[in-house]
């Protein structure tokens, strides 16, 4: 009996339970008003995405909308349509963009976060210092030396300026590093002794064994590519090559003061919301039972 009850209360205090029980109400009285507080601003946008013209007259605003209707996504189609690219050319860059910035960056910190931590050479802690120090710098603050170094390596209004500078990613290398230090040198050196390369070190042992890490280095790179304006703002000149989140910004800004433009841009910011929402919910439960349940101990 007594070994039942333990195994009963371990249960009842994992991180991430499986299952409800009435202890957590307290929990849920405290969480479900932050909730709602912070909800509210999202709903308000997706009614008003959904709000006829007759609707966004109104005033005061109405927080929700009687006759739901898709006239401000399909306003917001057609004036692309009308400028000199149409929204699926800016919808296709957003795409291939994000993918591939994704696919970079979270193969880079993997192999930088390894060599920082089981490979050992002379510089190595200077590198890493390099990396923690470069995180107090917002991008903003760098805009200019990567300019300079963009335009001195010929990238300037190429497809490649939007993934080559993302692949500089310093919370995601911290991250990743972390997470391989706690992963047993002897384990690294069997695989050696065995045979293996660097490489396969990296696929085989080091990938598997840092899932947390890299599903919410996934969620950062993700929400960073996904809605990032920089690069089609300052090094891009080509229409062709910008991307969705730059045309839904331009169209807000040229919107102001316009009650079509008002539900045109909820309309931008929904569909900029959703996969970002989408993501995040999937990739979050990924890392919360990933980091409850895995590790080397």
């Amino acid at each position: 009996m007594r070994k039942v009850k333990r195994n009963n209360s371990y249960r009842n205090s994992l991180i991430n339970p499986d299952r409800f029980h009435v202890s957590q109400i307290k929990f849920y009285l405290v969480l479900l008003p932050i909730v709602v507080f912070m909800a509210l601003p999202i709903v308000f946008i997706i009614f008003h995405a959904f709000k006829p013209l007759d609707e966004l007259m109104l005033f005061p605003p109405q927080f929700t909308t009687r006759r739901p209707t898709l006239e401000s996504f399909i306003r917001l189609f057609r004036i692309a349509n009308r400028g000199q690219q149409p929204a699926s050319v800016y919808l296709f860059n957003t795409f291939w963009v994000t993918g591939a910035t994704i696919l970079a960056s979270v193969s880079m910190s993997v192999c930088a976060g390894y060599v920082l931590s089981k490979r050992k050479f002379r510089g190595r802690d200077l590198l890493f210092k390099i990396n923690q120090i470069s995180m107090m710098f917002v991008p903003i603050a760098v805009l200019i030396p990567r300019y300079i170094i963009v335009g001195g390596m010929g990238m300037l209004d190429t497809p490649l300026v939007h993934i080559l500078p993302m692949l500089a990613f310093p919370v995601g290398l911290f991250l990743v590093k972390q997470f391989i230090d706690q992963i047993p040198d002897a384990l690294v050196e069997a695989a050696r002794i065995d045979g293996a390369s660097d490489y396969y070190i990296v696929l085989r042992i080091i990938t598997p064994l840092v899932k947390p890490a890299l599903a919410t280095l996934f969620i950062l790179s993700f929400q960073i590519a996904w809605n990032h304006t920089e690069t089609s703002e300052m090094f891009v000149e080509r229409e062709s090559l910008r991307t969705f989140a730059f045309f839904a910004g331009n169209l807000i800004e040229r919107s102001i003061g316009s009650l079509a433009g008002l539900g045109m841009g909820a309309a931008a910011g929904v569909l900029m919301f959703i996969p970002n929402f989408i993501i995040f919910m999937i990739m979050q439960s990924s890392v919360m039972n990933t980091m409850a349940h895995s590790g080397i101990k």
